[in-house]
């Protein structure tokens, strides 16, 4: 297993790992970005593809299973590890915000403007 570290992931990756949490294919994840991010996240197939292969190469994902053309992925144990040590660091910066920006996490906001 390849080591972890403690990478930074960028949006589209952490997306497309939380799409692998289930055995998924290359247009079921972009179905899983479009439906979860209200069609904001919409990488070209490139995009994905580029990044599926660097997820195999980093032991994130697998290969499950193969359906004809259709390439079936699942995310690894060290994947999940990544995926794990992720949400925290994205929590601990959603907590920062209401703590500096004020507000309860739900839009209600402290005017700071003045600050």
């Amino acid at each position: 297993m390849r080591e972890c570290g403690n990478e930074v992931l960028t949006e589209v990756t952490y997306l497309i790992l939380l799409a692998f949490c289930t055995p998924n294919h290359g247009y079921g994840v972009l179905r899983f970005l479009d439906e979860n991010t209200d069609g904001r996240v919409k990488p070209g197939a490139g995009t994905l593809y580029g990044a599926v292969n660097a997820l195999i190469k980093k032991e994130w994902i697998q290969l499950c299973e193969q359906e004809s053309r259709k390439k079936i992925y699942v995310i690894t144990e060290a994947g999940r590890t990544v995926l794990d040590r992720e949400t925290e660091r994205l929590k601990q910066n959603y907590r920062l915000g209401i703590q500096i920006l004020g507000g309860n996490g739900d839009g209600d906001h402290k005017d700071i403007s003045k600050h």
